[in-house]
């Protein structure tokens, strides 16, 4: 074979492996395969999951339980985490507790601050944290740190209550209050109630108040010694349901039967009060934890999730006393 014959050989070789190379079909795995085209493997992108915290005033008082229940409901149906802790109406607690949720991660926290004005120092532990204040319930003094406020119009819960009295009592008389200035709910709502007295035509006058700290057993201690030294008041005028309970037993062992009292929650214990014919109890101011906590949990998610949100909501406040009653049910909350 001469040269030339073999060059054409060669090149006839050469044209017949290129033209199989092209033809080749990629078939069983990327490994059998020298050349194999390359694709962007698609990956589900992973959905946003928060953690809330709450830290409410006091988880004995069942206003406080029912509140965070009704978070937690709606917090989980979306499949996020709720951690509660209770500062048990201890201010220190509460910003130790803050300090732990901070450490724990959480993107936002449901506040119900047991001092309004000491809680300014846990507003800017979380702020700077990057956590977002849903303040519920009772405000804190520094509202520039919390990015949404959800609670009653509790001055106007008070002053209903005033305004039941003046019906009750046209000829006015001696008073006594159950209050508590760290909260700032309750400071409202005698505010409220102080307000509507002070247009009686006959007046009221206001012969003792106690600072009960919002706890049951202060306000029991505080009650006794109220009707002992002032057995002729005619009310007595509670920041909450809780601290009514505790006015009605200290009236009941003292066997003042004309003493009427008032309260602010619409509580089932104080609706089943309302139920009976001798009962102390001559109102209540009503509001709904369950609609709080629910409107609080729906705007808290909104807020992560960057939605538009109110920045400040107030729920809606109304009378329960012994005539409709039975329109809202002792057995729970409205």
């Amino acid at each position: 074979m001469n040269k030339k014959r073999m060059l054409r050989t060669l090149e006839v070789m050469f044209v017949c492996i290129f033209i199989l190379t092209a033809c080749k079909k990629n078939v069983g795995t990327p490994e059998d395969n020298a050349v194999t085209e390359e694709t962007e493997e698609e990956t589900p992108e992973e959905e946003d999951t928060y953690v809330f915290g709450f830290t409410g005033i006091d988880m004995e008082n069942p206003y406080f339980i029912t509140l965070e229940s009704a978070i937690r409901e709606q917090v989980e149906k979306e499949g996020y985490t709720l951690i509660t802790k209770d500062p048990a109406s201890d201010p220190e607690a509460q910003e130790a507790q803050i300090q732990e949720f901070i450490e724990e991660g959480i993107d936002a926290i449901f506040l119900c601050p047991v001092d309004w004005e000491e809680i300014t120092e846990s507003l800017m532990a979380l702020q700077d944290a990057g956590v977002k204040i849903i303040n519920v319930d009772t405000q804190v003094k520094e509202m520039d740190y919390v990015d949404a406020y959800i609670g009653s119009d509790n001055q106007e819960a008070g002053y209903i209550c005033g305004e039941d009295l003046m019906e009750c009592c046209p000829d006015g008389g001696r008073i006594a209050i159950l209050e508590c200035p760290t909260q700032n709910s309750i400071n409202d709502r005698i505010t409220g109630f102080e307000e509507a007295i002070a247009k009686a035509e006959k007046g009221f006058e206001v012969v003792a108040r106690a600072d009960t700290n919002g706890e049951f057993e202060k306000a029991l201690e505080a009650a006794k010694t109220i009707v002992k030294e002032h057995p002729d008041v005619k009310a007595i005028m509670c920041g909450n349901d809780q601290l009514a309970v505790a006015a009605k037993t200290a009236v009941n062992l003292e066997k003042l039967d004309h003493v009427i009292i008032y309260g602010v929650d619409g509580s089932p214990d104080i609706k089943k009060e309302l139920k009976k014919a001798d009962g102390q109890i001559a109102g209540t101011a009503a509001q709904s934890p369950i609609s709080m906590g629910k409107t609080a949990a729906q705007i808290a998610m909104n807020i992560l999730d960057e939605k538009e949100f109110e920045r400040e909501t107030y729920e809606e406040v109304f009378m329960i006393d012994k005539d409709n009653v039975d329109m809202y049910g002792v057995d729970g909350w409205q």
